[in-house]
């Protein structure tokens, strides 16, 4: 089956500019509305010629996914384990809240390159601590939930905010200061003193912390 004459034209496909087409794609709607038909409308092609290149959408999901952990960048090995892990969860968050759809889809199985050699620097980082066996899988379980757990609540949170709702909800808590009253004195669902970048890394630090009592 022959393109339209308008694809004619298209420069030759690849499979990197299909991927780098998806990340532009999901960067600007997202993983819900990311079709394999709009995916070639984008690059200028016609959907028979992306399928000789990827099968479904989830290939382009696992590819696209894989690429972004290609911007983290790897830690050269120091002296200070915890400096290296650091180095790399906060990477690691930076590259996903660039590209904000990516924390929704990190529960998918990951065996591309990029991925895994990310996996290994953090296990190897961890291994160096002290870990093995069931706490090493423990400890890489927990850092790579607490990133994409924070990752995934801070852009959503960005794309529903809503100041009226907020009010309402912390409002509604400093009601019921009996109840809170940790809640309340602690200023939850405030406007906080503290950045979100301030409170992951003091978040990580301390898991850091518990980290290191817990590999000796």
């Amino acid at each position: 089956m022959r393109e339209p004459r308008r694809y004619r034209n298209s420069p030759p496909l690849t499979r990197d500019r299909i991927v780098e087409g998806a990340v532009e794609l999901l960067d600007g709607e997202g993983a819900d509305r990311l079709t394999m038909r709009r995916l070639a409308e984008h690059l200028g092609v016609g959907a028979t010629t992306v399928y000789w290149h990827v099968t479904t959408k989830e290939d382009v999901l696992d590819l696209a996914l894989d690429h972004i952990f290609g911007e983290v960048a790897l830690p050269q090995v120091s002296d200070d384990w915890r400096a290296d892990a650091r180095e790399l969860i906060h990477g690691w968050r930076a590259a996903m809240l660039r590209h904000p759809w990516a924390p929704g889809l990190l529960g998918r199985p990951m065996l591309g390159p990029n991925v895994l050699a990310r996996t290994e620097c953090l296990q190897s980082t961890l291994a160096r601590a002290g870990f093995t066996g069931v706490g090493l899988a423990a400890a890489t379980h927990g850092l790579a939930n607490y990133v994409i757990g924070s990752a995934l609540t801070e852009t959503t949170w960005r794309r529903t905010d809503d100041p009226d709702a907020r009010q309402g909800a912390r409002k509604r808590l400093e009601g019921s200061p009996a109840t809170y009253p940790t809640l309340v004195a602690s200023g939850h669902l405030g406007d906080q003193a503290w950045s979100d970048d301030e409170l992951f890394a003091r978040g990580l630090d301390i898991m850091l912390a518990g980290l290191g009592q817990a590999a000796r």
